[in-house]
């Protein structure tokens, strides 16, 4: 059997994420952690799968988010700084071509991701620590992130 999208959101049991693309959480921690927000579990993690022309929408975490290539086409990590600096992060496994198997995404950073490669999916891992919580979770809008960072405009039009 072909390894496309409807075989790991089946064989998963994925689901939409608000932020585009599907996921589905796999381990949240049985420990937690004091947070600014409140107690969090020290670390949760999901799979998440893109299909060619989606994108993850640009949106903020509170806390660290480490992104890990599984398997289907590489993905680029957008990444806009509190202080407005982009950088563009390649997961994958062709190292030679810049692309690294784990990349982390600091927290406070804004962030998305589009497919890079070839292929009709992308899945990934992503652990976050400490854990995710929804009410940790901003989505942002094209006007707002082009209000802060005009100098980002075709970014920010691509991945909002």
């Amino acid at each position: 059997m072909e390894r496309n999208a409807e075989y790991w959101k089946t064989q998963l049991g994925l689901e939409s994420h608000p932020e585009g693309g599907s996921y589905a959480s796999t381990f949240r921690s049985g420990q937690d952690s004091e947070t600014e927000q409140g107690m969090r579990p020290l670390y949760t993690s999901i799979y998440f799968l893109l299909e060619a022309g989606e994108v993850s929408h640009f949106h903020q975490l509170e806390s660290d988010e480490l992104w890990y290539y599984h398997d289907g086409a590489p993905l680029t990590v957008h990444m806009i700084s509190e202080e407005g600096v982009y950088t563009a992060a390649k997961l994958g496994l062709a190292i030679e071509e810049g692309e690294r198997p784990q990349i982390l995404v600091p927290a406070g950073t804004i962030f998305g991701s589009s497919m890079t490669g070839p292929g009709q999916c992308s899945l990934v891992g992503c652990m976050v620590a400490p854990g995710f919580d929804f009410e940790d979770f901003k989505l942002f809008g094209t006007d707002e992130l082009l209000n802060r960072f005009p100098q980002h405009e075709a970014i920010i039009r691509k991945m909002t």
